[in-house]
């Protein structure tokens, strides 16, 4: 096992006690650790569960959910996102400003909602753009222990690769960096990644498509509202979106329009635990949270009493014939 294994597991037995001491009965919270193979795969196929509810990536559900079809389960998939966040010409640049930062560089991107595409209208577009490029150029990186931190390290080396990775492949596929792309130079030690922004992404670059999992914010930008939505719609996933304007009845039409189970309106990221949350398409299905989430875990049954004094005499007493 190595050591990123290890502290992933001690977080999750940490949990474990911490719910002991507050009383919770035993069996109610078990932690079983292990990788997919040995605990995950044994898991979502084992006859005795009654319900599988799964957190991660599309790829790994798919094999959730095929394991729990062995017995016929019931599944809730929680699964990645490449959500949008569209900016109309009459935002308040720095309110959206920053919106767009923390959309995608809140938890270091490392969150299924992040909204990890940008779409800006090309009015306004050359403006935005240095502003934001500016602005994220401010963001503290450091130790997350460090006062004022606002972007700490990325949760492993092998999600650092994958991510590097992805910054690599867009600049050969001609997308151009506008800020970030590498180490920050003041840090030579750890998986720090500075929030990186990509301007010149076409639709059809991987950049623009595929989950990063990390600080990379993809850029394009549109000329109509229904260029937009169409732009924000086409892709595999449908988590989350966001849109940005001064235009109630536009927000309300985007916000409509929208193919994904969450949506934001002059915000991106909020989240609260009275709401549903879960997606369409490879996002997922099924919701978490709220009412709906605990409907998930939940069997309907019908229960029909006769009271009538009549017998029901659909078939007709011998004695009458």
């Amino acid at each position: 096992m190595c050591l990123e294994d290890h502290l992933f597991y001690r977080t999750c037995l940490e949990l474990a006690d911490i719910c002991k001491e507050v009383g919770l009965p035993p069996g109610v919270l078990n932690i079983v650790t292990g990788l997919g193979p040995e605990a995950g795969a044994p898991l979502s196929s084992h006859p005795m569960l009654d319900k599988v509810a799964f957190t991660g990536s599309a790829a790994t559900g798919r094999s959730v959910m095929m394991g729990a079809a062995q017995n016929t389960k019931p599944v809730t998939m929680e699964l990645g996102g490449k959500s949008p966040i569209i900016v109309f010409d009459d935002v308040d640049a720095n309110k959206a400003v920053e919106w767009v930062m923390f959309g995608c560089f809140w938890t270091n991107g490392q969150i299924c909602s992040a909204t990890s595409r940008l779409l800006v209208q090309e009015s306004i577009a050359s403006k935005f753009l240095d502003e934001l490029v500016a602005w994220t150029k401010t963001i503290k990186i450091s130790n997350p222990l460090e006062d004022g931190c606002r972007l700490g390290p990325v949760v492993s080396e092998g999600q650092y690769k994958k991510i590097m990775n992805f910054i690599s492949r867009a600049k050969e596929q001609g997308a151009t960096v506008l800020c970030g792309g590498s180490r920050p130079d003041h840090l030579e030690k750890g998986y720090y990644i500075a929030p990186t922004i990509f301007g010149n992404v076409d639709p059809s670059m991987e950049i623009w498509k595929e989950e990063v999992f990390g600080p990379v914010l993809a850029v394009t930008t549109f000329k109509t509202e229904e260029e937009a939505i169409d732009l924000a719609n086409d892709s595999t996933y449908g988590l989350a979106g966001a849109v940005m304007s001064k235009d109630e009845e536009r927000c309300k039409r985007v916000s409509e329009a929208l193919e994904a189970g969450i949506v934001w309106i002059n915000c991106a990221q909020p989240t609260f635990c009275q709401a549903p949350w879960g997606g369409r398409k490879r996002s997922g299905f099924g919701r978490e949270l709220g009412e709906w989430g605990l409907e998930n875990y939940l069997h309907i049954k019908q229960v029909t009493t006769y009271t009538s004094e009549d017998q029901w005499n659909w078939y007709p007493s011998p004695s009458k014939l």
